[in-house]
């Protein structure tokens, strides 16, 4: 009995010491990190800038105290990092090039990776080199790559080019056999956000202004590869049409689509040719997160702000374990953060980055008002980013100037509101039975026992036409144009940024930077220098957060790897009694693979 209770002692004492040394560990890992990141970077001479593909890409990367715990690092890039980088990489003397890593690349939209692809060609203007190499690449990592001077790939490698497509899914007969259905109602032929629900397949408005967008995307990636790669686009249309994803590498040269095919061992070699390094030196790597602690050029002259506001737009936060689904533009916050831009002096103009599909209609609104308030005071210019559609035109259109990249999904001027109907699945599959008792016809408006009835939908088509002209009033004054002339183009139609610069819905084609210059040009700045807002959660405060609130972003993470394009819909059902009822909001995103 005696060896038992020593045996247990033994063993509780051996578990407290573990996790005390693992406790330790665990700080000093943490102050490691911490130290890492507040560090100044040194670039040694003769470097190259490593741009790793295998990730995520997002608007703007926040450092995930959780996911670092969790050992999940380095899993996402920020496009602001990206383009950091870059032009870093390209200023700074000790480093000689990129070298690109194509892997399974996953970026946000197709104009985050024209807004990376134009940093590359810009980088190439210094005279310096940038080399590709994949064992495999995406048509996203290869419309990134194709811009490099040589591009390898692995002799039993491929390229995957086979155009642009997608297979909407409908989810009204499968939620039907639940008991569930959503009424409707919504203004705008082209607004087609709720017909995952509440159809079984594309209207014909929605697949004319798909057909186009994707079109027109596909178009860009074409002209883009084409001039790079010195190919014909009709031969590169010709590639797509006969998928030759699956050919012999040898026939990717031949095509011209890569330079030579070598093996991953070989690729170091090739690198020192390029740097005229002996055998026996090491190639001194730089990577995109290190670049982050290089000192920028001094920054002189005066302050324009760079409001990041990216995400489903919604009234508050959404409450519980799985926060609601990644980024979100709260519209009291943001109010409340352009309010102080605003009254500090020291901005003299504010560009407002905004990357959104929409969300709430009463919270972009609110947005909107803030917007035109601190026009009052300074210049406000939008940079449009993947998507600034629905809501998040909403948001943009009194802004003096937008600036839009040719493949921006924007527009979608037009509302709905989506009701879920549980009396279904209560009623048939549950058994459940209700009554009734009221003092007025419509007392029980809103009740699960049943769906609207017509004079309650009457209502609530009347309260979303009046929630639609006033979106057309907005942008009717922002863009300087009549209600009629809005109306042609409006609908809930989502045009292309080339295609919106002819409609006068954006003025100016083009990313971040050339926002930045307008903004300046506005404010008749001489010399500026650009801060970003809001700022960053440092790695301790991320480490200080609620561990409910920390732990719900990484498994919402978790989620949207899992669920790939599932995400967004399911996310917009599991939320949508915490959402506003009435939604400014586009479709869902394109996923180019």
């Amino acid at each position: 009995m005696k060896d038992f209770f020593k045996n247990v002692f033994a063993t509780v004492v051996g578990i407290i010491i573990f996790m005390l040394i693992m406790g330790i560990l665990g700080v000093m890992s943490i102050v490691g990190m911490v130290a890492s990141t507040s560090a100044t970077t040194t670039i040694d001479d003769n470097s190259v800038l490593v741009l790793d593909l295998n990730s995520m890409m997002e608007e703007r990367n926040e450092a995930d105290a959780m996911s670092a715990i969790y050992g999940q690092v380095g899993g996402t890039l920020g496009l602001d990092e990206v383009l950091k980088a870059i032009k870093k990489a390209k200023d700074n003397d000790n480093i000689k090039g990129i070298y690109i890593q194509a892997g399974a690349f996953s970026p946000d939209s197709p104009a985050s990776m024209q807004a990376v692809r134009k940093a590359l060609a810009d980088f190439k203007k210094s005279g310096k080199w940038i080399v590709a190499y994949g064992d495999q690449y995406t048509q996203g990592s290869y419309y990134l790559a194709s811009v490099a001077d040589q591009l390898w790939l692995n002799p039993s490698g491929m390229v995957d080019w086979h155009g642009l497509g997608g297979t909407p899914y409908f989810l009204k007969d499968a939620l039907a056999k639940f008991g569930v259905k959503y009424q409707l109602a919504k203004v705008g032929a082209y607004k087609s956000a709720p017909e995952t629900y509440t159809a079984t397949s594309m209207s014909e408005p929605n697949r004319e202004q798909v057909t186009r967008y994707i079109t027109g995307i596909w178009d860009n990636f074409v002209n883009d590869v084409a001039a790079s790669r010195k190919i014909s686009k009709d031969s590169l249309n010709a590639y797509a049409d006969r998928l030759i994803t699956f050919e012999d590498p040898q026939n990717y040269v031949k095509y011209k689509m890569v330079d030579k095919l070598i093996y991953t061992d070989e690729v170091k070699q090739e690198v020192k040719k390029l740097m005229k390094l002996s055998d026996d030196k090491d190639i001194n790597q730089v990577s995109i997160s290190e670049m982050q602690g290089v000192k920028e050029a001094s920054q002189k002259g005066d302050e324009v702000a760079v409001y990041y506001a990216y995400g489903d737009i919604v009234d508050k936060p959404a409450e519980g374990v799985l926060m609601g689904g990644g980024h979100q533009i709260v519209g009291n916050v943001v109010a409340k953060d352009l309010a102080k831009l605003a009254e500090d002096d020291d901005v003299k103009a504010v560009v407002i980055r905004v990357n959104s599909g929409g969300g709430s209609a009463y919270a972009s609104e609110q947005i909107w008002r803030a917007v035109k308030l601190l026009k009052a005071k300074k210049p406000v210019v939008v940079s449009m980013g993947g998507m600034a559609a629905s809501g998040g035109y909403y948001m943009s259109c009194e802004a003096n100037w937008i600036v839009a990249e040719p493949t921006t999904l924007t527009g979608s001027i037009g509302i709905f509101g989506m009701f879920p109907d549980f009396s279904g699945l209560l009623t048939e599959k549950l058994g459940v039975r209700f009554d009734e008792v009221k003092t007025n016809r419509n007392a029980t408006f809103g009740t699960m026992a049943r769906p609207f009835n017509d004079e309650e939908m009457s209502y609530l088509n009347g309260y979303i036409n009046r929630g639609y002209e006033l979106f057309r009033k907005r942008v009717a004054d922002g863009r300087k144009q009549s209600i009629e002339a809005i109306e042609k183009i409006a609908q809930g139609h989502v045009w292309l940024g080339e295609d919106a610069i002819n409609i006068k819905l954006v003025d100016q084609l083009g990313g971040l930077d050339e926002a930045l210059k307008k903004a300046a040009e506005l404010a008749k700045l001489k010399e500026y220098h650009a801060e970003s807002y809001p700022g960053k959660l440092s790695f301790m405060d991320q480490i200080m957060q609620a561990t409910s609130t920390a732990h719900g972003n990484y498994l919402d993470a978790q989620l949207r790897s899992t669920l790939g394009e599932f995400y967004e819909p399911f996310m917009l059902m599991k939320t949508i009694n915490q959402q506003n009822a009435i939604q400014a909001r586009i479709p869902f995103k394109i996923d180019i693979r």
